[in-house]
């Protein structure tokens, strides 16, 4: 029974902490001063006198996602996907609270006075997030492939929804990069995409635990 409790909790988190990551980005995005959200990534909301805000977004989001992925991995004893798609997900949650503290570095006119686009050179922590966001963002769109596998062999219309998801990250992710007049927008909407997949896995299977 106690088990059973710290899973749900576990899981609680790994649907809070997704919802939690998007409001905060969305609040900050269109109130920031001279900060751009059509245009500029979500990561440059680290840097200025308030950064610490989307830092500290950044790490307890990442630890309520990585947390969640043990308690699905509680859930998940055996079949396709119980073993990597916890640890996917997981990874992706360390990943989070590694971007958030390995802060990237100016860019895009962010702060004021930034160059331009993107950085010409990176720092060494700026090289280190950027490598932490491809961790987050691949590891999502193959824990959603992972786990798409699972759902299909329940029969679940899951697995195509998950199916989607992955699609969407990764067309969504490189287009972010290259399309730099609605870098920012489309870097939200994949974000939304693959966070929104995570809360709703979460709950699912949170729902499944506290069923009588």
């Amino acid at each position: 029974m106690a088990e059973r409790g710290v899973t749900r909790w576990l899981l609680t988190g790994g649907a809070i902490g997704p919802v939690l990551f998007v409001v905060v980005l969305l609040v900050e995005g269109w109130t920031r001063a001279d900060y751009d959200p059509m245009t500029i990534f979500v990561s440059l909301l680290s840097l200025g006198d308030v950064g610490w805000q989307q830092i500290a977004n950044f790490i307890i989001s990442g630890t309520l996602i990585a947390g969640g992925a043990v308690g699905l991995r509680m859930v998940l004893r055996e079949g396709p996907g119980s073993r990597w798609g916890p640890i996917l997900i997981g990874l992706a949650g360390v990943g989070l609270v590694l971007a958030g503290v390995f802060v990237t570095d100016p860019g895009y006119g962010y702060p004021p006075g930034a160059p331009q686009g993107m950085p010409t050179s990176a720092s060494w922590h700026g090289a280190i997030h950027d490598w932490v966001s491809l961790l987050v963002f691949g590891g999502l769109a193959a824990a959603m492939l992972v786990m798409a596998r699972r759902f299909s062999g329940e029969g679940s219309r899951w697995s195509l929804y998950s199916r989607v998801s992955a699609m969407g990250v990764v067309v969504g992710f490189p287009l972010a990069i290259l399309l730099t007049d609605v870098a920012g927008l489309l870097q939200r909407v994949t974000i939304v995409v693959a966070l929104g997949w995570v809360a709703q896995v979460m709950w699912r299977f949170r729902q499944e635990v506290a069923a009588p």
